[in-house]
């Protein structure tokens, strides 16, 4: 009998993993510079929010009200036409080639793509579909009567919360864990990283890159050259 092939599910992270930064760093760094929010306090703000996270101290709630509030203070007519400007001059430069390399080796291999992140889905899903990625899992800005409400609707895409986002959609979708990847810097997703069979550290953070390296996880860097794809051998 012969032996059918196994469809697994490749998963990225999206900020400083298959981008060079952080886009909702940046998305926030973007309203400042248009001058579309308070620059002295939404700069400010911005900046600890960004460190917390780093430091894995981010109460994901807090930065929630703060990073969505102006999806709610202007339309989406304005909205969708500033985030088509910040794709165009903030995004585009920090696509990484290796890392369109390693989601185009998923692909020939046959596996489903999946980004999973943090950062809202209103920021996210046109970077996403640059990658020709077709499945994301991001966190989701509450709208009422086609406008932003300025609140998160469901389980915020962070930490732990990934993981119940992506039971969710196995469940939904039929997909399974098995022969499962998932690539990310941040030691912000170790729980989704354990949980996977094939965890890959991707330029990592500090406390990850000690993880990695005492679990014997795969360490990577998409910001080079060449892509390191060797370790995609099945």
């Amino acid at each position: 009998m012969e032996s059918k092939s196994i469809m697994s599910l490749a998963i990225f992270d999206l900020d400083n993993t298959l981008l060079a930064d952080d886009s909702d760093y940046l998305w926030g760094q973007f309203l400042v510079d248009k001058g579309i929010v308070d620059a002295a306090f939404y700069e400010q703000e911005n900046e600890r929010f960004y460190q917390e996270y780093k430091q894995g101290k981010l109460d994901i709630h807090e930065f929630l009200n703060f990073s969505l509030k102006p999806l709610a203070d202007n339309s989406p007519q304005d909205l969708y036409r500033w985030r088509e400007q910040f794709i165009d001059e903030v995004i585009q430069p920090i696509l990484l080639q290796p890392a369109q390399e390693l989601v185009n080796k998923h692909k020939q291999q046959g596996d489903t793509l999946l980004v999973i992140t943090a950062t809202n889905k209103f920021v996210t899903e046109p970077i996403v579909n640059l990658y020709g990625i077709s499945h994301l899992l991001a966190t989701m800005p509450e709208m009422i009567n086609h406008k932003y409400s300025g609140k998160v609707a469901g389980t915020p895409c962070f930490q732990e919360g990934k993981v119940t986002r992506l039971n969710q959609w196995l469940k939904e979708t039929g997909h399974t864990l098995e022969n499962s990847w998932f690539y990310s810097d941040s030691h912000n997703d170790l729980p989704l990283l354990q949980l996977v069979e094939h965890p890959v550290a991707v330029n990592p953070d500090e406390k990850l890159k000690q993880y990695a390296d005492k679990a014997s996880w795969p360490v990577i860097s998409l910001r080079e050259q060449e892509c390191p794809t060797h370790h995609l051998k099945k």
